[in-house]
């Protein structure tokens, strides 16, 4: 964990405090690093740094011609990124769930969309890891966390999105095998990654029927719909994915039968963590461009930053964000620790966060004026690219169904 961390932060060029560049502008802030341990500096820096200098260049290309960066990622991976919360024994950072939140913060401020895949990567490769058996793991996690082979997480399905236990794709137990056939809709990665973490009926209707299954790419009746055209993440392709016929090993069944749909909750909490620590990456990005673009503008023959409303916007921004994180970061420790509370704190942690920071990315757009709708402006692709945080890893409004039930049921 610390120690690889300390050896590839030694690796990296040296940066003059907290400096990372987006477009045409530098800046250097420190705030995200405070109450964290000075190991969690480390990573925290580390991650920062590979932003400024590995992603954040290329964040605007990568949008435009929908590149999906396989080399970047594979080169975060070498910094333990393939990996964070999977043990070391199989290639993992062993990190925590409140790490891997600082981690996925800093890395999305470089790009928020290709973060958003390492954090879906991650969550499969935790998934086998927790899991799998000890022949899964040592098969499959190994070339996860290296990223030599990408993942997919696949549980949503054309008619089931927010209603996940009424998926359809079925496994039909043939001998040693599993005979799949469905689809899957929405798939991050979808064509383009070597490994397919499956949710798929082996038994009855409802969530007790569900078992999980993982899947590699080129397994005979393993197809792939049309890359999607997308508002955001444009970093990472998305497909959908069919199967006919698909013959999987029984020995590829991650847990019991039966027991597929908790893993995927339990995958998804840790991933609620995530794509809201993306978010809150986004907004400290896009509240770092809006300073910037108040000092420098003038309008009426001052600077924007001299007018008290945008200097009191920017004020509320700053706080909304503040509390976003410390909700994350609350949830993830609750995580990590097992509590009972964990799952409604990841859901409100999900909920709020995204939601706060889609409104601080469309404020700080609305500071910049017409050149806020321009692409060469940043602003507007971490707008477009948290968007869907308020649709995927379950939707806000489930998010506010799960919180209501925990309430409730006390």
């Amino acid at each position: 964990g610390a120690q690889t961390f300390s050896r590839c932060l030694a690796s990296l060029p040296a940066w003059p405090g907290h400096v990372w560049a987006l477009g045409r502008v530098a800046f250097t802030d420190e705030k995200p690093s405070a109450g964290l341990t000075e190991e969690q500096k480390e990573f925290q820096k580390v991650a920062f740094d590979f932003a400024a200098k590995e992603m954040a260049p290329h964040m605007a290309e990568w949008d435009e011609k929908e590149i999906f960066p396989v080399e970047t990622l594979r080169k975060a991976a070498q910094l333990g990124f393939g990996g964070i919360y999977v043990k070391p024994d199989v290639g993992g950072s062993g990190l925590s769930r409140l790490d891997t939140s600082i981690i996925f913060e800093a890395l999305s401020t470089g790009c928020t969309s290709t973060t958003a895949y390492i954090s879906i990567h991650n969550m499969c490769a935790w998934m086998i890891d927790t899991f799998g058996s000890e022949e899964q793991r040592h098969k499959f996690c190994p070339s996860l966390c290296s990223m030599e082979k990408l993942a997919s997480y696949c549980l949503t399905e054309p008619g089931s999105g927010s209603d996940a236990a009424s998926l359809l794709t079925s496994a039909r137990r043939k001998g040693d095998a599993y005979v799949l056939n469905g689809s899957k809709a929405f798939i991050s990665g979808g064509g383009d990654t070597d490994v397919y973490v499956v949710m798929c009926r082996t038994g009855g209707p409802g969530p007790k029927g569900i078992s999980c299954l993982v899947l590699e790419k080129g397994t005979p009746g393993l197809s792939f719909g049309k890359k999607e055209r997308k508002v955001g993440w444009n970093s990472q392709p998305t497909r959908a994915v069919i199967f006919e016929d698909c013959a999987v090993p029984v020995a590829n069944r991650l847990g019991a039968e039966g027991q597929g749909f908790g893993i995927a909750m339990k995958g998804l909490n840790g991933g609620r963590i995530n794509i809201a620590s993306c978010s809150l990456g986004a907004a400290h990005a896009s509240v770092l461009l809006a300073q910037e673009h108040l000092t420098v503008r003038k309008q009426f023959g001052e600077p924007l930053a001299s007018n008290q409303y945008l200097q009191f916007r920017l004020a509320e921004m700053a706080t909304r964000l503040v509390a976003a994180r410390l909700m994350v970061r609350n949830a993830a420790q609750a995580l990590q620790e097992g509590r009972e509370d964990a799952v409604a704190l990841c859901s409100m942690a999900k909920l709020f966060a995204t939601d706060e920071c889609f409104a601080i990315c469309n404020q700080a757009l609305q500071m910049h004026g017409g050149y806020g709708y321009l692409k060469d402006y940043a602003v507007q692709q971490f707008l477009r690219d948290i968007r869907v945080h308020q649709i995927l890893e379950g939707t806000n409004e489930v998010m506010r169904m799960i919180v209501a039930r925990s309430l409730l049921q006390e």
